[in-house]
This record gives structure tokens, sequence and C-alpha cells, in this order.
């Protein structure tokens, strides 16, 4: 296990949220995951992913570009969904709601993959507000009507299911490489257990990727008294340094108002600036050409 720590709230692994990690990672959660194969189909297609070193270098291409993204914000959505809920402030939060899901339709170029992360962020939000109901979830529903992004619906639904967003973080890395390699399976005949290896090497980057995904929500976190939803992003009752910036960025002298809600305190950031933006020209255009292909065995 690795020990790094981003506080109690981005630390590995360790609590409630461990069953939850594993039911949301579960290939057999009906959010409709099955469905997507992150534009390995049209890969296979176009003859870019012939064999399991074809495979291989394009779930690293793809958890270093698309996965970080989607793992930081999922663990943003998490963070958001944790911190941000008290009784009355619910359309605050859905201003932050519209907000996050905003900066991940700004990370995504595709047209085809808009569609397709939003189609699978109603599924998942179905059925998480099933499994785990949570006021969260209700207003991220009302929030965005259309459907939020993914890994939005992911962050939320981990906050909901006990996770911390470290958990929520490797839970959006771990699937944005596992559909690409299940549907290359099924695609090509590989051996399971050869493209699982494949899987097995990549655990050391999808630890590193849920981690940078962690650390670019502490360097976000920014005083703008803009912010119309007075919260930590990153929670409460973290642990800091002596004086100046604690992990969890915010000030380690400050303490909160008296009577102030758990986890309310100066106003925060209203945006996150420091959310990875790595483009991927190549899955865009594999999307793009997988919507015009008249037979497919996979959504996007």
């Amino acid at each position: 296990m690795d020990d790094r720590s981003h506080g109690d709230g981005h630390r590995p692994g360790g609590g409630p949220g461990d069953a939850a990690l594993l039911l949301l990672a579960d290939s057999r959660l009906p959010a409709g995951g099955h469905a997507h194969s992150g534009g390995a189909e049209e890969a296979v297609r176009l003859g870019t992913i012939t064999d399991a070193g074809d495979l291989a270098r394009f779930l690293r291409g793809r958890l270093a570009t698309a996965g970080l993204v989607t793992a930081a914000l999922a663990a943003a959505a998490c963070e958001l969904a944790r911190t941000g809920h008290h009784p009355g402030r619910e359309e605050d939060l859905a201003t932050l709601w519209r907000q996050l899901d905003a900066e991940a339709d700004a990370r995504t170029a595709s047209p085809a993959q808009r569609e397709a992360g939003r189609t699978q962020g109603r599924l998942l939000l179905r059925t998480a507000r099933r499994m785990w109901p949570s006021p969260a979830l209700d207003t991220l529903g009302v929030a965005v009507p259309e459907g939020a992004h993914h890994p939005v619906v992911l962050g939320a639904a981990a906050a909901a299911a006990g996770c911390v967003p470290y958990q929520a973080a490797l839970a959006a890395a771990y699937t944005a490489v596992t559909g690409p390699a299940t549907a290359a399976v099924r695609l090509l005949g590989l051996d399971p257990v050869t493209v699982h290896r494949l899987l097995a090497d990549l655990a050391p980057a999808l630890n590193d990727a849920a981690h940078a995904a962690c650390a670019s929500l502490i360097d976000s976190v920014v005083t703008d008294d803009a912010d119309p939803l007075a919260v930590d992003p990153c929670g409460d009752d973290r642990r800091r340094p002596p004086g100046g910036i604690g992990p969890d960025g915010d000030d380690a002298t400050s303490s909160p108002e008296p009577g102030s809600a758990p986890g309310a305190g100066p106003c925060r950031g209203a945006g996150w600036p420091a959310l990875p933006g790595h483009a991927a020209p190549a899955l865009d255009l594999l999307a793009e050409g997988h919507l015009k292909n008249a037979m497919k065995l996979f959504v996007s």
C-alpha cells in the first residue's frame, strides 16, 4: 500500500469507503459502462490496436491524458459533495455543480465524447441515487438536468457511498483503462490473463494519477470572496502544519467563526484553476470516427 497522503480526506484507503470503492469500480455496476470502449473499438477498426503490445501503449496513453483529467474531476466532485451540502444552501451548491460540469465540458473537445459522457453520467446518477440516497446527488440531478458528465457523477456517487476524493480519483482512473481493456478482449480475442497483466503493470501509474488528481485540487483552493458557497472544498478536521497553508489548501492559522456549520469557513475558490486539461486529440478523432461507423458493438 502506498503510504503517501493528502490529508485525511485524500489518503489512500483506510476508511469506510474501501468497500464502496470496489462497488464503484465493479464492471457489473448497472451504470452502462460496459457499453463504452473508450475509443478502443475504433482503434481496433483502424488497425491502431492489433495485439497486446498495442493495447498496452493505448492504455498508458489514455491514462496519462483522459484518465488523469477524469480522475481530477471525480476527486473535485467528491470534495464538493462531501463538504458543500448545507440545509438551505441547495441553490448555491447547484451553482457549483453547474460550474464543475462546465469544467468537464471544456475538457471534452469531441462532441461525440461529450454526448457519451453525459449518457453515462445520467445512467450512473440514476443507479447511485437508488444505492446511496444523498441530498448532493439530488441537487446534482436538478442542477444539470441534461445529465452531468460521468466523472462528475462518479465523484458525487463516491462521496454518497462514503469514499474520500483519493478513492473517487482512483475509481475514475481505473475505469478509464479497464473499459478499453475489456473491449479489446472482446474485439480481438486477446487472452484475458494477458490483458489483466497489462492492467496489473499499470497499478503504480493508477496510484500516481489519483495522487496527482488530489494534488491539483489542493493547488486549486484560492481565496475568493465571490464564491457563492462559503465552504472549504477539502472538508474539515484535516491535519495542518503549524502556520501557512494546510494540506487542504486553507489557512492553517484560521478558525471557523463561532456558530458556523462543520466544514464552513472563509469563502474559497469558485473555480478549479489547477484541474488538469491534458488533451488527447487521438481519442477525440477516434470518438468522432466511431460515431460515423454504422457497424459497431460499443456505444463509444
